[in-house]
């Protein structure tokens, strides 16, 4: 899969029953679009430690505007920006550019908040503000296209259980805008495109869509148009060639579609593209692919290739550069070899450089001289230390952040081995995988590497041996945040005696927002029940007590089909693992329960028979 995008819809009781004149409103209703400026990880650390990824130049456009773009040529109208990290820098970007001007044919409204987690708090925000009057699109803010969106729109027709559209475009394998940590295998309904089964290919999540609540979710597949989400820095280096090739049409490099003043280049053959006051030098050569920013200086017989270079940057001589994507206000010496690399804003690279494949130079790094670094290093100003000491750095505010680096970095001696006897950066090594990110991978700017998952088989496997437990899939960092929302709900349902129809509601959409199976939310359920009685009265009751509440208990989950006789058996049969367990079972109550399913086991195979 190429690229996904969403359309969602919404109804209710209200809306569903207006008839004549309401329709002819309701088909009045302008599209309205939820653009998600943060992703809600950390994959561009420690790049995005100093700007937004909505904010990182993209042949030198910021992404967010190519999302912008793309919902605007779809009819969206109006669109509702949702920023967490560094809010202030997205706001005040908006705020500058065309989407913020009165004649914007998309009215473009700006929320912020220090407190989104998850695509799931951005969702429940939208509802709580009733923002939305009718369907919707939903987008992150590093999504570039030119899909024609109505399609999907009117593939939906007269259903009115359809909550939402999934929109996705066709790649053959193997293309460079097909990132392999996206494919997916999707079942679906042949005739009514419902999605039956969601499963990622590389066996890390696999979503079973059943009926939520009498709705469905639909596909919609297109072969026509571009569709990318920029997740990694591989895809980053994919859709700028693409780009530079044009394969984004009407978005070029030359159409300026951001409209900035001062900022137009010319387009020539071989897919050239060069800014507004460029100087180049004797004997230079840009081969094929390649895009250069205002203001930029090429010095003497350089050789540039499949490379975007941003503005005011400084070129020395003899420089050799080949998916290089140089940002703004940099400065690269003579004598310097860049093969596919990002080097960030205002960074230097001294004189007889060499940066090996996918290097990153971040904000301000500066190298060498006479330095060759190796494949895939990694430099920022940032100390991998800090990444350890704030884990929760990501969902810091703005404020809190500022400042706070520098102190650190003013103390911490740079190494010369690692950036040159001149050079100013730190070599950053990614930390432990944050609660956003699944157990089975690791963190790679470049993409994830994939670590093989023997035992993912099928998300319904049962232990092959009966004395194993059932225990909850690997997948347990959604799973955590999960169990503490239906922690939160149901404490709040007890404190406001809010009903159970409506705790069962929230419930379910707690589970879609966090992508839990159902055999997960059976469990967590259960473990939050049995803890909670813990959680309030703590030390305060015994094991007594709590015995005693248990054989009622099984009894009832028992009658209401909850637990079956097997399972409660095999439970019982698992015990004598410690000093409590061998004092439960030898409950006199808790016995005669068990003596009473086995005879009620028996005597039904004896009727069978």
């Amino acid at each position: 899969m190429a690229g996904r995008g969403a359309k969602q819809s919404r109804s209710g009781t209200g809306l569903s029953s207006r008839k004549g004149a309401n329709e002819q409103e309701e088909e009045e209703q302008p599209l309205q679009a939820v653009l998600v400026a943060d992703s809600f990880n950390r994959r561009f650390f420690p790049v995005t430690k100093d700007q937004p990824r909505a904010l990182l130049p993209l042949g030198n456009v910021a992404m967010i505007d190519y999302t912008l773009e793309f919902l605007t040529s779809t009819g969206v109208q109006e669109t509702f920006v949702f920023c967490c990290w560094m809010a202030s820098e997205i706001k005040e970007h908006l705020m500058k550019s065309k989407w913020c001007r009165p004649t914007s044919p998309n009215t473009v409204h700006i929320i912020t908040s220090e407190f989104y987690r998850s695509l799931g708090d951005v969702l429940r925000d939208v509802d709580a503000k009733s923002l939305l009057r009718s369907d919707f699109v939903l987008v992150y803010g590093d999504v570039v296209s030119n899909i024609d969106l109505s399609q999907a729109a009117s593939s939906k027709g007269g259903e009115n259980i359809s909550v939402m559209t999934m929109v996705f475009k066709e790649s053959s394998p193997g293309h460079r805008s097909r990132c392999e940590e996206d494919d997916v295998i999707v079942a679906v309904d042949s005739k009514s495109q419902r999605i039956l089964h969601y499963q990622r290919t590389q066996g890390l999540k696999r979503l079973q869509f059943p009926m939520i609540l009498g709705n469905q979710i639909h596909m919609h597949a297109t072969k026509d148009g571009y569709g990318v989400r920029v997740s990694n820095l591989l895809m980053y280096d994919s859709v700028s060639s693409d780009l530079v090739r044009r394969w984004v049409y009407p978005l070029t490099p030359e159409a300026n579609f951001v409209d900035q003043q001062g900022r137009s280049c010319t387009f020539s053959r071989h897919n050239v593209y060069r800014g507004s006051g460029v100087s180049l030098g004797h004997g230079s050569m840009m081969e094929e692919n390649v895009l250069i920013g205002c203001e930029t200086s090429i010095g003497a017989n350089c050789y540039i290739s499949n490379s975007v270079i941003g503005n005011n940057c400084t070129i020395g001589d003899n420089v050799n550069l080949d998916h290089a994507y140089i940002w703004n206000n940099v400065h690269i010496a003579s004598e310097v070899k860049i093969t596919q690399s990002v080097i960030c804003d205002k960074a230097v690279v001294k004189e007889g450089v060499t940066l090996n494949k996918q290097c990153v130079l971040a904000y301000n790094v500066e190298i060498g001289p006479n330095i060759s670094l190796p494949e895939g290093t990694v430099l920022s100003m940032h100390h991998p230390d800090e990444e350890e000491e704030e884990d929760d750095d990501e969902f810091l505010s703005d404020d809190d952040h500022v400042g706070h680096s520098k102190d650190k970095t003013k103390l911490k001696a740079f190494n010369p081995a690692e950036v040159g006897a001149e050079g100013k950066g730190y070599i950053w090594k990614a930390g432990s995988l944050d609660d956003t990110e699944d157990e089975e991978l690791s963190q790679c700017l470049w993409g994830l590497v994939l670590n093989p998952d023997p035992e993912s088989d099928s998300e319904d496997s049962e232990p092959d041996d009966d004395e194993d437990p059932v225990i909850p899939s690997p997948e347990m960092d959604d799973v955590n945040v999960f169990q503490l929302e239906v922690l939160g709900t149901l404490q709040r349902g007890l404190e406001e005696n809010i009903g159970c129809d409506n705790l069962v509601l929230e419930i379910n959409s707690l589970k879609y927002a966090y992508n839990i199976t159902l055999k997960e939310v059976m469990q967590i359920i259960t473990r939050v029940v049995l803890e909670y009685p813990f959680q309030q009265q703590g030390p305060e009751i015994t094991a007594s007590q709590y015995v005693a509440l248990l054989l009622p208990f099984l009894m009832n989950m028992y009658q209401l089909e909850i637990l079956e006789e097997d399972m409660i058996m095999r439970w019982f049969s698992q015990g004598d693992i410690t000093d409590q367990s061998k004092q439960l079972r030898k409950n006199q109550g808790l016995q005669k329960f068990i003596q009473w399913l086995k005879e009620a086991e028996e005597s039904s195979e004896e009727e069978g028979e």
